[in-house]
């Protein structure tokens, strides 16, 4: 596991009852994300990608779907988390909603955009995790992954969930992209 990975943040999701495969997942996600932060020419706060991408999904240990962001802010919350870090959790659904799409889909009315690198870093890492579990797992390759994400994530619609979400996505996936090319 990557240094920065807190083992205390990982006992932490198995204490709030986290199944193990959602726990693996996360770690994957924070690992990936750790990754990708380090390879950009950028400053960043890595312990807030390492936290941050460790804890998006606190709250499917009460529901799943949309609500998840929400609940897994709210735990933060109770638990006296940071607030940034709550708010990853709160907005890294289908990675990062605008107030039009808050309001479609009936959730509190805000704006949950990824305003920080950090937090599309995080909703990337993420996508690129499901891709990598469900789409490559035959050869689990990162890089297969981050060369064809935009045509694996358009082949696979469960995964760009709207088509709003998928160009959000792929506009994370250029940008970082181009930032390492830059690097």
């Amino acid at each position: 596991m990557h240094p920065l990975i807190d083992e205390a943040d990982v006992a932490l999701l198995r204490s709030q009852g986290m199944v193990e495969k959602d726990v693996a997942h996360s770690v994957a996600v924070a690992e990936l994300a750790l990754d990708i932060a380090t390879r950009l020419p950028v400053p960043l706060d890595l312990a807030l990608v390492a936290r941050g991408a460790l804890l998006h999904d606190l709250g499917k240990v009460k529901v799943g779907g949309m609500e998840h962001g929400r609940v897994g802010a709210e735990i933060g919350t109770a638990l006296g988390l940071p607030a940034e870090l709550c708010s990853i959790m709160e907005k890294h659904i289908w990675g990062g909603l605008s107030l039009e799409e808050a309001r479609e889909f009936g959730l509190p009315l805000k704006d949950y955009t990824l305003g920080k690198l950090e937090e599309r870093i995080i909703a990337y890492a993420d996508k690129l995790v499901d891709i990598i579990t469900k789409v490559t797992a035959h050869r689990q390759d990162r890089r297969y992954a981050e060369e064809h994400f935009e045509q694996i994530l358009k082949a696979n619609t469960e995964f760009g969930k709207s088509e709003l979400t998928m160009r959000r996505y792929c506009s994370y996936h250029r940008e970082i992209q181009g930032l390492m090319r830059a690097g």
